[in-house]
């Protein structure tokens, strides 16, 4: 096997329990995102632009989905005879057989993958986040301050810092404190996940750190470096950087894609975004139909008046409907008079005619404060709202439902359905 100057880990294994229905059956980084792509899109393209060749994808939950959009890498020139991608489930050994339990344990039980390109860097990604980074740019850094460990940061908001893991460093960008969520964090300069490593310091950390449960980059392996007297650097970033892992995050990130000025370009041709592609039919807008500011895919037929919202593949929607503000993902079917204000529609949903969704007032989520927590309408794939019922704000709704379901015909604010053989 050819040796590689660096190799690149993308953990891609989490359920994104904060996404809600939208991950019930499927993991986070094969969300939709932005019309034809989906999460996982981002870090595979940003490895591929920096000339990273050589990708390990470690799946676990609900991966089918996930592993068939990656396929053999075609999208992204990563089908090599030696490194392209490869897909790492966790798999039964002779001994000590489990599922990854946390993201050091992870990356611990794929030590034979990265032995065989005995590489001098390993680079550790995220499957979940939004952004273009130049991981080039990163190792060199890495080898200027001759450092054993650098970790990717960016300035966050001081009120969310305590969302992340926090570094702290010298006017060199040399570590001199690391905070797991702290509670009181001593800087506002946020992990985000990224890591650069020598190759001999993963391997020893790894081994050192493979006994304790549920082993995590930033509980435990970011503490070990620190604390045995390695070289912890930070790389400050100053792009895009969306942490997509909560549905107001998430929906956020889709609006500013159809910004009068959008932050994050999707159309720059020195950095591209690939993604597996099916051959579509064009749009169709039909006479008195209207769009603003908004992404419509492919073989989408519109029939009634978009505003400001993110439109996927394959979807219809019918005359006299008004969308606003709104994700409507691949092969949706939205029908007549539909009036829609701060949805998230997944995949493959059908909503009747005379539907009113988004209109209401605030209310605490019925069924996970934790996760609706915002005034959105969030409805699963594969779910149908029948025809004449209203939807409140800060709701949720899963599978097939009926007008029984909607008493008076309207789901309250902050209320739910999850109808039987559905998951919240």
């Amino acid at each position: 096997m050819v040796k590689k100057k660096m190799i690149a880990m993308l953990l891609a294994g989490g359920q994104g329990s904060r996404l809600g229905v939208l991950t019930a059956k499927v993991a986070k980084p094969a969300v939709s995102f932005g019309v034809k792509y989906r999460i996982i899109d981002f870090p595979l393209s940003n490895c591929v632009n920096s000339q990273v060749d050589t990708v390990g994808v470690l799946t676990q939950y609900r991966p089918l989905r996930l592993n068939a959009h990656i396929g053999i890498g075609i999208p992204w020139d990563l089908d090599k005879r030696s490194g392209g991608v490869s897909i790492l489930p966790p798999y039964e050994k002779s001994a000590d057989t489990e599922w990854y339990t946390g993201t050091a344990n992870a990356i611990y039980q794929n030590m034979e993958f990265m032995e065989r390109y005995n590489p001098d860097y390993v680079l550790i990604l995220s499957g979940d986040h939004i952004y273009k980074m130049d991981y080039e740019e990163m190792l060199q850094n890495h080898k200027k301050n001759n450092a054993d460990l650098s970790i990717a940061s960016m300035p966050v908001p001081w009120e969310e810092a305590s969302r992340f893991g926090i570094v702290v460093s010298d006017d060199d960008g040399r570590i001199t404190a690391f905070q797991e969520k702290p509670k009181e964090p001593k800087s506002n300069l946020a992990s985000m996940g990224i890591y650069i490593f020598n190759w001999s310091v993963l391997k020893e950390a790894l081994i050192a750190q493979k006994d304790v449960p549920g082993c995590d980059f930033g509980k435990h392996i970011i503490p070990y470096c620190f604390d045995n007297g390695k070289r912890l650097f930070t790389y400050e970033f100053t792009g895009y950087w969306k942490d997509v892992g909560t549905l107001s995050s998430y929906w956020e990130a889709n609006m500013e894609l159809v910004d009068l000025v959008p932050e994050f370009n999707l159309y720059e041709d020195f950095w591209q975004i690939y993604t597996q592609t099916d051959t579509l039919l064009p749009q169709y807008m039909a006479k008195g139909a209207s769009a603003e500011r908004c992404i419509i895919g492919g073989g989408s037929e519109i029939y009634g008046t978009l505003c400001h919202s993110v439109i996927g593949a394959n979807v219809i929607i019918g005359e006299g409907s008004k969308i606003q503000d709104s994700i409507i993902m691949e092969g949706a079917k939205i029908g007549r008079n539909v009036k829609m204000k701060k949805a998230i529609i997944a995949e493959n949903v059908v909503i009747g005619d005379n539907v009113v969704l988004g209109e209401g007032v605030y209310a605490e989520s019925k069924l996970d404060p934790r996760v609706y927590n915002s005034d959105l309408v969030t409805v699963a794939e594969n779910s149908v709202i029948p025809s004449d019922v209203t939807v409140g704000v800060n709701t949720a709704i899963v599978g097939v439902t009926e007008k029984e379901d909607y008493p008076d015909g309207r789901l309250e604010d902050g209320g739910f359905i999850v109808k039987e053989g559905g998951r919240a």
